[in-house]
C-alpha cells in the first residue's frame, strides 16, 4: 500500500461540456486505519464511466446529492480490500460500490450504494460492464417501464452505448422487433452483425425522421431513449398509440450550456395515450439478483453481445469520462489503476 492516496477533486461546476480543466489532481494523506465496524479499506483497481456522471457535479436537486467542491469525483469502480472490520468482506476481497476517482477509499455498508463482493468467475471489467449498473438500468428500465410484449416495435436511443445495446439485446431475446439509433457506420455495423438488430439508424448521416418512417410504418411501441433533444421529439411523432417512452437519459443535452426547450409536441401524449415515465436504477437494487440471474443465463449462452473500451493510468481519469461525450469510447467505458494482488 502507498504512502499517499492520490484524487481528482471537483474544482469548478462545469458550464457546457466537462473535461479535465474541471478537476485537480491532488496527493492527500491514506484513509484513517482506524475503521468503524463494519467499514473497509478499499484499494481501486477499475473504474466506471457512464454519462449520468455529467448530471452528478451539477449542483441541483437529484436522486444523489451534488459532488461537493474540492471532494473527489464520484464513480463505480472494483476494487480489492486492504483491510476490514467486516467479516462478510475478508481482506483480499475484490468488492463493487462506489469508489470515486481516488487510489483508496473507505467503505460503508450503511453507503446508498454498499461495497458488494464480486460473484466468482466474474472480472472486474465484466462487473462495471456487462453485470454492471449500466446493464441493470436497461434490464429495470425496458421491462418493469417499457414493458415490452412479443411482437412490438421497440426504438432504442444510444444504441451502441453500454446501456442501449443490452436493451435492444433483451427486447429481441423478449421477441420484440427492434431498431436502434446510432453514430457511425462501425457503431451500426456492430448492431447488426452482433447484437441482431432488425434495423439501424445512423443519426450521423441518415435523416431520422425519414428512416422511422420506413422502419416503423405501423408506429413505435416502446421508445428506451438515452438522448432526449431532437431524437425524442421525433420518436414521439412516430409512436404508436398506447406507446411507452422509458426516460433513461438525455445524453444530447447534458454539456448544454444553456437548456433547449422540451419536445413541441407533447400533446400527442394524449390523443395517442402515451405514457412517458422516467426511472432511476437505484430505486430497483432491491431486485439486483433477478437481474443478475437472467443476464447470467443470456451471458453464458452467448445472447448478449458486449465490448469494453478500456484505458488506463490515473493521470487520464477526466480525459476518460471526456470520451463519453465526443462519441470515441466503444461500448461501456472503464479505467484500468491496477491489477488485483
Amino acid at each position: 500500500m502507498g504512502e499517499t492516496n492520490r484524487q481528482w477533486l471537483l474544482q469548478q461546476r462545469p458550464v457546457g461540456m466537462i473535461g479535465p480543466e474541471h478537476f485537480e489532481l491532488r496527493a492527500g494523506p491514506l484513509p484513517e486505519p482506524d475503521l468503524d465496524a463494519g467499514q473497509v479499506l478499499v484499494k481501486t483497481l477499475m473504474l466506471g464511466f457512464d454519462p449520468a456522471m455529467r448530471g452528478w457535479v451539477e449542483d441541483v436537486r437529484s436522486y444523489l446529492p451534488p459532488v461537493e467542491l474540492g471532494a473527489p469525483m464520484r464513480a463505480s469502480g472494483i476494487g480489492q480490500i486492504v483491510a476490514s472490520r467486516n467479516p462478510e468482506l475478508p481482506e483480499g476481497a475484490l468488492v463493487q460500490g462506489l469508489l470515486n476517482w481516488q487510489e483508496y477509499s473507505i467503505g460503508d455498508p450503511k453507503s446508498e450504494i454498499p461495497p458488494r463482493v464480486l460473484p466468482e468467475g466474474v472480472t472486474p471489467s465484466m462487473a462495471l460492464s456487462v453485470f454492471g449498473t449500466t446493464s441493470l438500468t436497461a434490464y429495470f428500465g425496458l421491462l418493469d417501464v417499457g414493458q415490452p410484449q412479443q411482437g412490438e416495435t421497440v426504438l432504442v436511443s444510444g444504441a451502441a452505448g453500454a446501456t442501449g445495446s443490452v436493451v435492444a439485446q433483451i427486447a429481441r431475446l423478449k421477441g420484440c422487433r427492434v431498431i436502434g439509433i446510432a453514430g457511425g457506420s462501425e457503431k451500426c455495423q456492430w448492431l447488426q452483425e452482433k447484437c441482431g438488430l432488425d434495423g439501424v439508424i445512423d443519426y450521423k448521416s441518415e435523416n431520422i425522421d425519414a428512416r422511422l418512417a420506413e422502419l416503423c410504418p405501423q408506429g413505435i411501441n416502446v421508445f428506451f431513449d438515452n438522448v432526449g433533444g431532437e431524437t425524442l421529439e421525433t420518436a414521439i411523432n412516430h409512436m404508436a398509440d398506447f406507446g411507452r417512452i422509458v426516460l433513461c437519459g438525455a445524453i444530447s443535452q447534458y454539456n448544454e450550456a444553456t437548456p433547449q426547450p422540451g419536445p413541441s409536441n407533447l400533446m400527442l401524449l394524449v390523443a395517442r395515450r402515451i405514457r412517458m415515465q422516467g426511472f432511476i436504477v437505484l430505486d430497483y437494487l432491491d431486485r439486483a439478483d433477478e437481474a443478475f440471474a437472467d443476464l447470467a443465463t443470456w451471458v453464458m449462452a452467448g445472447d448478449i453481445a458486449w465490448r469494453e473500451d478500456i484505458q488506463s493510468g490515473f493521470e487520464n481519469i477526466p480525459a476518460t469520462l471526456q470520451r463519453l461525450f465526443d462519441g470515441r469510447n466503444q461500448g461501456k467505458q472503464l479505467l484500468q489503476l491496477a491489477d488485483p494482488e
